[in-house]
């Protein structure tokens, strides 16, 4: 069995309980970062000081053209985070997630890796297309087809909510660390965040909602 495995990693919440996921399911575990003009540089330093701790060979890849190509509140400072009529936030990129795995697959069969790690969830997905599980299926088929191999995309947060990733992080022994080290704050705070943009809300929350479970199980 190929037990060769890239994780999409950006430093953020997910990615983070994704990478410590997969150290336990492959025997080598490579970590992909992509720099496409977040308004923080520092979610790469995250990532690439994460990576180093946790002694993960790391690719931080330059895709700036998402920036030329389609300008979002997650690249520029003048567009501020709002929502459109259908409910889409101003902090969707088009086309991220489907050039990010598509660059995660040419990284990994380079490498010789069978398995792509990436932490989309459908339950909490924002409303983001490029989260959805049908969307990863005719991906991975779209790979295997467009690159003559075999990869396995695996996407261990789609079917929980933000507690139950918590609850995940917590069964790994990794709560604090994830808690205290990883970014996920659009105003680039590491942590707890600000406390205030639509993703701390949603991390604090999802950690409020387990907490509160653990207690009363407990």
């Amino acid at each position: 069995m190929n037990s060769k495995a890239v994780v999409v990693f950006s430093g953020g919440q997910d990615s983070t309980t994704c990478l410590f996921w997969s150290l336990k399911q492959f025997d080598e575990v490579i970590a992909v970062t992509f720099d496409y003009g977040q308004r923080h540089s520092l979610e790469l330093e995250c990532a690439a000081a994460i990576a180093k701790e946790l002694g993960v060979e790391h690719h931080v890849l330059n895709m700036a053209l998402l920036n030329q190509l389609a300008p979002n509140a997650l690249t520029r400072d003048d567009i501020d985070i709002t929502e459109n009529e259908e409910g889409l936030p101003s902090t969707f990129v088009e086309g991220r997630n489907m050039l990010f795995f598509t660059f995660a697959g040419v990284l990994a069969k380079v490498k010789g890796a069978k398995h792509i790690v990436t932490g989309v969830c459908e339950t909490d997905f924002s409303g983001y297309p490029d989260c959805r599980d049908i969307f990863i299926k005719s991906l991975n088929v779209t790979l295997n087809l467009a690159m003559d191999h075999t990869f396995v995309i695996h996407t261990p947060l789609m079917w929980i909510d933000k507690a139950q990733t918590w609850e995940m992080a917590d069964d790994l022994g990794k709560l604090d660390y994830i808690r205290e080290k990883t970014l996920t704050c659009y105003n680039g705070i590491i942590g707890d965040g600000c406390g205030e943009c639509p993703s701390c809300k949603l991390r604090r929350n999802g950690l409020i909602t387990y907490l509160n479970r653990r207690k009363v199980k407990s």
